[in-house]
């Protein structure tokens, strides 16, 4: 068994029941890491190491630490690649791309390998995949779908605390400022499309 076979039997032992930060998210991210990876021509070994570590830790929703959770995911990451004999200059370079993958850092990498993981992890947040992740964490919320009001945000900001589709508008549609890579880019345009089809959709239901 090699070193990312082995990674990836951590990421299985550690990850949560939470379906939208679950194991099957992990393998999702890996595999977005490495598409990306390829057509990018990187080395893939430090963003899919990082993509199997990368939900060792995670804060609840709502906590007060939230935002340090990349951090402390970060520690985890080094000690369990120390210990599954990881070569040392790799191991604070797959580090680095945990510690400053979280979306609500805001933090622009300084290196490829991180950037991927970013962009792996924010692919994992559209499309259809995207849109079942988000009603999965606003059920764990217990959060109602939409609001009855103004579903769309036509007529207010959007309040991503209180409702659902609220958090299409607030931040799942604008993924695609935010992601590094051309490879990324071109992904995500064909799942925005998934999702605003969806909305459509949703709004001939809702009348």
């Amino acid at each position: 068994m090699d070193l990312l076979d082995r990674l990836d039997a951590v990421a299985a032992r550690s990850s949560t029941a939470e379906p939208a930060h679950d194991y099957l998210h992990v393998r999702r991210v890996a595999a977005n890491a490495r598409t990306i990876a390829a057509a990018e021509r990187v080395d893939p070994f430090v963003p899919v190491a990082a993509a199997l570590l990368h939900e060792l830790f995670n804060h609840p929703k709502g906590h007060p630490e939230s935002h340090l959770s990349g951090e402390i995911c970060a520690e985890r990451a080094a000690e369990v690649l120390a210990r599954e004999g990881c070569p040392a200059d790799r191991i604070e370079p797959i580090a680095y791309a945990i510690r400053v993958h979280p979306f609500s850092r805001g933090i622009v990498p300084e290196t490829i390998e991180a950037a991927i993981l970013q962009d792996a992890d924010r692919l994992d947040a559209i499309g259809a995949i995207g849109i079942a992740r988000c009603f999965a964490t606003c059920a764990e919320m217990k959060r109602p779908l939409y609001s009855r009001q103004d579903p769309f945000c036509t007529t207010r900001e959007p309040d991503d605390k209180s409702w659902g589709i609220d958090h299409f508008y607030k931040k799942l549609l604008r993924i695609p400022e935010h992601l590094r890579t051309p490879t990324a880019k071109r992904i995500a345009d064909a799942r925005i499309q998934t999702m605003r089809a969806y909305l459509d959709a949703l709004a001939i239901e809702l009348g």
